[in-house]
């Protein structure tokens, strides 16, 4: 019998802090406060509907739509009735959602308005198991199998509480509590299984580790409630910590609700720095002057105090009274302009991010720590902490866990955090976890001597020329990356004479370049000096446009989908090697 599951963590909320903040959501134009107990009622009242609706211990509720306060209430409520939530992406298309509602076997459904309602227009011949289709709130839609949120609500209120209370007392360790179908860069996307002590084990490890303040922490869910992390931020974090999440009103709304919530952390993806990162750079470009000189010598006096702090030195007083002037000065009217005013732990994962990127957010005192892991660790394998931080690392292994480097280079983990297997996929699980635990992440790495680890490869990524030399393309990639003319870059050369690289540009750097050919080459022969011969890129082609996830070449999480950006362009491809 478990009582430290993620349901019982945000009851204990609802009964030490019934009176403080759970999350906050925009209504009407007004931002809305929900209190600890009345979020626990909002779940408990949802858990007993589901109930009501079929939902067995094991089943599975899918969800499709954006942060929202229901998703979450969905998600704790589907645990608390002993079934799980498996999340779809919004970007999905009606097959993909179709895939996983059928694979799953979801009996319920919810919804957040009526465009992702239209992907399951094909319900009655696609899927059979598929019972009940529920709305989120402000959507309508007419049809016997389709009810909306209060509706839901209405019936959960009607039932008594000693059903609920039976699955509760039933929850085990080992008992499925979420289900994350991965993206996937080739093929079906898998379902990864994660167990109440999966989730319940990482959340407490991670508020241990970032060390809550007294007054709690604040956070702004925003990225895809399917993937792991967001899950862990928005709803497995704060059910353990007590801590308050807004809901951001859209990925457009960001930059303003970040100055609404001025969040103590926040976690993004690097395609969302680097957007930060340009816009920050080209305002800060504009200065002339005295007070560029002044903005110029605070940015200098952080980035020193950024690299004495990462490294676990003290301060010289010296430098410390010019960062306290520095702060004054520039440092908090900036930060108060972003909204990071507030900020405490600024966290970047999911994908490599330039190092540079991190260096230029460092100089404005907001130092981001790169964390690495996937979903089958239920989130962290690695992560730099405050006074222990190698910019171009992913830092030390997650405390608690042990990782290893097998003799190809292969980064394998095993811990509390390490998934149950995949669904309804016994081969696809013994071939990454083997019978004493081990979880083969498919990501090439090393340690170096100080034990921070570092991301070499993707092992199925890998190339292997015509000549038999095997090539990592991610590090190739990141070099010339690096570059603001480089949007995205995929090398080539798979049983080829030599590498070539598909490059996008970067539209605003781009401006202004007369000659663009001219320039990706110089950034390509200033890359090629530090490979070995063989690593150096041979030819390359500009596309017309940038991958997008609508149009395929990139998963919801901003990963690169190999096999589809070569089929895309395979003729450009061909034309590089034609001669």
């Amino acid at each position: 019998m478990a009582f430290d599951t993620i349901p019982h963590r945000l009851l204990r909320q609802a009964q030490t802090q019934p009176q403080a903040v759970a999350y906050v959501a925009k209504t009407g134009g007004r931002w809305q406060t929900t209190t600890w107990r009345t979020y626990a009622d909002q779940v408990r009242t949802c858990a007993r509907a589901l109930i009501t609706l079929g939902l067995e211990p094991g089943g599975v509720v899918c969800v499709l739509g954006f942060n929202r306060p229901e998703w979450v209430i969905m998600d704790h409520a589907a645990m608390m009735a002993g079934g799980a939530v498996a999340g779809i992406y919004t970007t999905c298309s009606r097959d993909e959602v179709e895939y996983i509602v059928r694979h799953s076997e979801a009996r319920v459904v919810l919804v957040e308005n009526e465009d992702q309602l239209a992907k399951l227009a094909r319900r009655k011949e696609q899927l059979p198991a598929l019972q009940t289709i529920v709305l989120m709130r402000g959507a309508t839609a007419s049809s016997a199998d389709v009810i909306t949120w209060d509706e839901l609500m209405a019936r959960g209120e009607a039932q008594p509480d000693a059903a609920l209370d039976q699955r509760l007392a039933a929850l085990k360790d080992d008992g499925l509590a979420t289900l994350i179908y991965t993206s996937g860069t080739t093929g079906p996307p898998k379902g990864v299984m994660l167990s109440h002590k999966n989730l319940a084990w990482t959340a407490n490890a991670l508020v241990t580790v970032g060390g809550m303040p007294p007054a709690g922490d604040y956070s702004l869910s925003y990225l895809p409630l399917s993937h792991i992390a967001e899950q862990v931020a928005t709803i497995h974090m704060p059910a353990t910590a007590g801590s308050t999440v807004y809901f951001a009103e859209s990925l457009e709304t960001i930059a303003s609700n970040l100055k609404d919530c001025r969040p103590t952390v926040f976690f993004g993806v690097p395609r969302i720095w680097e957007k930060f990162h340009a816009g920050l750079s080209a305002k800060l470009g504009e200065l002339k002057g005295a007070k560029a000189k002044l903005v110029a010598w605070a940015r200098g006096v952080c980035t020193q105090v950024h690299r004495r702090l990462d490294r676990g030195e003290p301060l010289p007083r010296r430098l410390s009274l010019q960062y306290a002037l520095a702060q004054r000065l520039v440092i908090k009217k900036l930060k108060a302009a972003l909204g990071f005013d507030r900020a405490r732990t600024l966290i970047s994962g999911a994908a490599p991010i330039a190092p540079e990127v991190l260096e230029f957010f460092a100089s404005l005192d907001l130092p981001i720590r790169e964390i690495y892991g996937q979903s089958e660790d239920t989130g962290p394998t690695s992560f730099n902490l405050p006074g222990k931080t190698k910019i171009g690392s992913v830092g030390p292994s997650f405390p608690g866990i042990e990782v290893k480097i097998a003799d190809d280079g292969e980064i394998c983990i095993r811990g509390p955090n390490v998934f149950l297997g995949y669904y309804k996929e016994p081969e696809a699980t013994r071939d990454c976890l083997s019978p004493d635990g081990w979880l083969a992440s498919g990501d090439l790495g090393a340690f170096d001597q100080d034990g921070f680890l570092t991301i070499t490869g993707r092992k199925k990524e890998i190339i292997i020329t015509a000549g038999g030399k095997n090539i990592a393309p991610k590090n190739i990639e990141a070099a010339l990356k690096q570059s603001p003319l480089i949007a995205e870059a995929v090398v080539i050369g798979d049983r080829r004479k030599f590498l070539s690289v598909l490059i996008v540009v970067d539209e605003a750097a781009a401006k202004g370049v007369t000659d663009l050919r001219a320039a990706v080459q110089q950034v390509i022969d200033g890359v090629n000096e530090q490979l070995a011969r063989v690593e150096q890129v041979k030819q390359f082609a500009i596309l017309p446009k940038p991958f997008a996830i609508e149009t395929g070449e990139l998963t919801p999480t901003m990963k690169i989908k190999r096999n589809v950006v070569a089929q895309r362009y395979a003729r450009e491809i061909d034309e590089l090697y034609a001669e």
